[in-house]
């Protein structure tokens, strides 16, 4: 067995509750804590956890950071989630149930920036980092023991302290030997929270969880699974490979493979996110065109901000639209160039917005979103001349300029007269 202190870092070849060195009771044993290396690093509640921090005033109540009243919770902190409050839950119905929460819109610029920091201190541990999203990431911190002195669990504890310290916000860990278990370990100490799961035990701790508990599988295939028997995990370990395949197509192999704790994919720095996008849902549906592209506007700049943020270009431009009886409209278009440019964005989802609207149907939803991303440097044409627009480059040029000035002075620094028009719109409802 062998046992370390998460407040210190102390570890031993034993079992004990509380740490000699330092009084801790913040202990994690396992027989395979030394030998372990793959881990899954996930920020608890981030972006309330960075509202938090920038805003001593909201440190203590319900939090839920997200749209207006018919918008979704983004994400919400763990008092909110005590009252029920979950994610990608309608905001009147997060309300409802907890009335009392505080509501601030996203900042993606301040989350962004937190999470360059964390991912430097990831950087610090070992190459093999995969992110996942803004605010989590997986690591192979596998041989790593003989050049940090310690073992990966010990690198992974002391990277939780200097998140805490440098960044003010707190991750857990799940560490085992592969992604899937090392995802599902991280799960299940949350938040400020250190999990293991070694290969050899995972059948037995999967077996009892109903099939919803594997990551993946989503409450839609849940209850089609439940509708063919397969009610636990255990069911599925149980079943034949062959008829889960032919029930469910590659999809049954992989239920197969997590059923048993397998996952053969390496942790690849080079796996990075397919998409950037953003989306607002409106306080009343609408029709009216002017409007819709007053928010493809703002949306485009979200999105062109999150992408720059990133450092990538998108080759594709998908516009998003939800009819007022819930009807999804998705439109895409390949670009001659790929971009990060929210001027571009916006050039290219206009005119599919202006297909789709104008007339009787109303909006309840509009977004927009980035796809077929690239490394923004090994995109040499993303701010080139273009036949087509002879004037793309003078336009790049003016928003790059611009970005700087809102990095040096603020995001209001400089507007475009479009976004003028819209804030003296504000001001005269």
């Amino acid at each position: 067995m062998t046992s370390l202190c998460r407040d210190c870092l102390t570890v031993k070849n034993e079992d004990f509750d509380r740490c000699g060195p330092c009084g801790g009771h913040r202990i994690v044993s396992h027989d395979a804590l030394a030998t372990l290396g793959i881990a899954h690093v996930d920020c608890d509640a981030f972006y309330a956890s960075v509202e938090k921090r920038d805003n001593p005033a909201l440190r203590n109540v319900p939090l839920i950071v997200g749209g207006g009243t018919r918008g979704v919770v983004t994400t919400c902190c763990y008092m909110a989630r005590l009252y029920g409050v979950r994610s990608a839950m309608p905001m009147f119905k997060a309300l409802k149930l907890c009335p009392e929460a505080v509501v601030v819109p996203p900042d993606f610029s301040r989350y962004s920036e937190a999470g360059r920091a964390i991912r430097g201190l990831m950087d610090t541990l070992t190459p093999l980092v995969q992110p996942v999203s803004i605010d989590e990431a997986y690591l192979d911190l596998s041989g790593t023991g003989r050049l940090h002195g310690v073992p990966p669990a010990a690198s992974l504890a002391r990277l939780a302290l200097e998140v805490e310290k440098q960044v003010g916000v707190t991750v857990s860990i799940g560490l085992s030997s592969n992604k899937f278990l090392a995802k599902t370990a991280s799960e299940l100490d949350k938040p400020r929270g250190f999990a293991v799961l070694a290969p050899e035990e995972a059948e037995a701790f999967l077996a009892d969880k109903p099939a919803g508990f594997l990551h993946g599988v989503g409450p839609k295939f849940a209850g089609s699974l439940a509708k063919d028997g397969f009610h636990t995990v255990g069911d599925i370990q149980l079943a034949e490979l062959k008829d889960l395949i032919r029930r469910y197509g590659e999809t049954g192999e992989w239920l197969k493979k997590c059923a048993h704790g397998r996952d053969n994919r390496k942790v690849s720095p080079h796996d990075d996110r397919k998409s950037v996008s953003s989306e607002t849902t409106f306080s009343e549906d609408t029709a009216d065109l002017a409007l819709l592209e007053d928010h493809l506007w703002r949306l485009s700049v979200k999105t062109a901000d999150r992408a720059k943020a990133e450092g990538v270009v998108a080759a594709v431009v998908t516009l998003k639209l939800k009819t007022a009886d819930f009807k999804p409209v998705t439109r895409r278009i390949s670009l001659h160039a790929p971009t990060q440019l929210a001027q571009e964005v916006f050039r290219t989802a206009r005119p599919l917005l202006a297909k789709e609207a104008g007339g009787r149907v109303k909006y309840r939803l509009i977004g927009v979103g980035l796809s077929g991303l690239s490394p923004f440097h090994l995109s040499f044409h993303s701010d080139g001349t273009d036949l087509i627009d002879p004037k793309v480059a003078k336009r790049a040029a003016a928003e790059r300029a611009s970005d700087k000035a809102r990095a040096k002075f603020g995001r209001d620094a400089v507007i475009t007269g479009r976004a003028a028009k819209m804030a003296r719109d504000r001001q005269t409802d």
